[in-house]
């Protein structure tokens, strides 16, 4: 009996029992998980903040904003919006019968754009019998470039045409002796190319012209040979031609436009100055008047 006892109080004092340590561990965990949640709650919190702007970049957004504000790309406009309807009637009918005196016609070039690239060409064959015969071939080409802005302005567009067809006429295979020099007072700028080409029917004498108004280019290529034992026409006669042609396309091109003949490129017309010069006449008739009545006088005080 006294043992009993002796074993319970030992239990109650000493060591403890399972009961006692299943308690001990849940209080444990009970403050584990407690001390854990805030540290939750706060992560939780953050989380929260960081994406109440709708998850949207603030950098992001103000790259977007200042794109949508930049201004669109720009360029100048061409001059020329169209070109003669007609390229076989770009030059007038002297000039045409100065040039090539027996072509029947021009015949128009393929275009896949007419408002862009036209062209037209004539034959001319006078024969003089046993003399021989003198042959004359003219081709008058234009071409315009709008403006574009990923390409650029359509005046340097058709610059870089130019020079292009300046260098191809320099650069005809089989030509001897090509010469170029500039054309003063033909369009923004121009070039004439000569030079002699030898072919089976006899020796021809090529002239090009390239000319370049604002957007538009024009070239004028005239050739001449004598046949049959006729003379080789001279250079010289055959540029001065070319060279008339070529203004003559220049204006048929400014007309086309609505600009005519006594108009910049910009419309502005020549200022007129008969009105003027009318004044300065009636002005000086006046003068003269009056200093005949002043000598007058003069001689009849001196008379006096």
């Amino acid at each position: 009996m006294q043992r009993r006892v002796q074993r319970d109080q030992h239990g109650l004092g000493g060591a403890p029992t399972a009961s006692r340590r299943s308690g001990r561990a849940r209080l444990s965990r009970s403050l584990v998980a407690a001390a854990a949640l805030p540290v939750m709650l706060v992560a939780a919190g953050c989380s929260s903040d960081s994406g109440s702007d709708g998850g949207e970049d603030p950098k992001a957004s103000g790259a977007s904003a200042s794109a949508s504000a930049s201004p669109s790309p720009t360029v100048r406009a061409a001059v020329f919006e169209q070109l003669p309807e007609d390229p076989c009637k770009v030059l007038p009918k002297k000039t045409l019968k100065d040039l090539v005196p027996e072509a029947e016609g021009g015949k128009e070039g393929a275009s896949d754009d007419i408002a862009k690239r036209t062209s037209c060409s004539w034959d001319s064959l006078d024969s003089n019998g046993v003399k021989g015969s003198q042959y004359r071939w003219l081709n008058v080409s234009l071409l315009r470039y709008d403006s574009d802005v990923t390409r650029g302005a359509g005046d340097e567009l058709a610059q870089k045409y130019y020079d292009k067809q300046v260098e191809d006429a320099q650069g005809t295979e089989g030509a001897k002796g090509v010469k170029a020099e500039p054309v003063e007072g033909l369009g923004d700028e121009a070039t004439a190319v000569t030079y002699e080409l030898k072919k089976k029917e006899g020796t021809f004498q090529q002239q090009t012209v390239v000319v370049r108004t604002e957007n538009v280019v024009v070239t004028v290529d005239y050739n001449g040979a004598g046949f049959a034992g006729d003379k080789t026409p001279k250079a010289d006669g055959l540029m001065k031609k070319a060279k008339k042609a070529a203004e003559d396309a220049v204006a048929s091109v400014s007309e086309a436009n609505g600009k005519g003949a006594s108009e910049d490129v910009s419309g502005s017309p020549e200022p007129d100055t008969s009105s003027d010069a009318s004044k300065d006449s009636k002005g000086s008739e006046e003068s003269k008047t009056s200093d005949a009545s002043d000598s007058k006088a003069s001689k009849a005080s001196d008379k006096d």
